[in-house]
């Protein structure tokens, strides 16, 4: 029996991953806490303390506002921002997207290399609003950015011959199948296809059009470019498929 056949087996919820399940409640209680048990400037304190403020960097001096947790909370809220949602409708989204796509990558890399990209997603999004809003005073927060490494991540090996959207038969294995390079997905038109439909969209949500129930404040389409832009050029990194070829 293959590894993921193995892990499939032993795990009866919707065959989600025991690390999606996790994060999703995780994700969930965070928000249902700050819903249902924080007056609004508690929960105010929290979006000072853990979102991240592009201005909280770079105009301290102009504010005269000591933020919560000094030079460290400059240094976590790179990552802790992705725990945070807006409203349920945008946890209800990212959360959708996260078990599409973070479920494969999850059963490919298991636990520790899962949150690994994940979270190097979330602090290339951070870094990538800071370099193009950098005096930004609204809270970016939300999976976004994480989600997006995880959907680049997920392209480098679900077009390859045998994987999830290579057009081919596929068996149980295809979540492990030899992962595409940069150069050979540049000429995969199916992967291509998938990598300008991403960019167009997020464009698209980010300078034109609001999706419902995500306000600008929420959400930057650069943090989601930033993302997905990790996941695609760090995936050998993490990919323990990659290392054992």
């Amino acid at each position: 029996m293959d590894q993921r056949s193995d892990q499939t087996a032993r795990e009866p919820v919707f065959n989600l991953p025991p690390v999606m399940v996790a994060s999703l409640a995780v994700l969930v209680a965070i928000h249902a806490i700050r819903v249902f048990l924080l007056t609004s400037d508690q929960d105010a304190y929290v979006i000072a303390t853990f979102a991240f403020i592009p201005i909280r960097i770079t105009g301290l001096e102009n504010l005269g506002f000591a933020w919560p947790g000094g030079v460290a909370g400059d240094v976590w809220t790179f990552l802790t921002y992705a725990l945070l949602h807006g409203d349920w409708l945008h946890l209800l989204n990212n959360a959708f997207w996260m078990t599409a796509f973070g479920s494969p990558l999850a059963w490919r890399f298991g636990t520790w290399r899962f949150l690994g990209l994940s979270a190097v997603g979330a602090i290339a999004g951070a870094a990538a609003h800071l370099a193009l809003s950098p005096y930004g005073a609204s809270p970016l927060v939300g999976a976004s950015a994480a989600i997006s490494a995880q959907m680049a991540a997920v392209a480098r090996f679900a077009f390859a011959p045998g994987g999830r959207l290579s057009g081919r038969r596929i068996g149980p294995a295809a979540d492990f199948a030899p992962a595409l390079t940069i150069g050979e997905m540049l000429r995969d038109r199916r992967a291509m296809s998938f990598l300008a439909v991403w960019f167009v969209l997020n464009l698209v949500f980010g300078l034109i059009f609001t999706p419902p129930g995500v306000q600008s404040s929420q959400i930057a389409w650069e943090s989601h470019i930033g993302g997905f832009v990790v996941g695609l050029l760090f995936f050998p990194i993490f990919d323990p498929v990659f290392s054992r070829r």
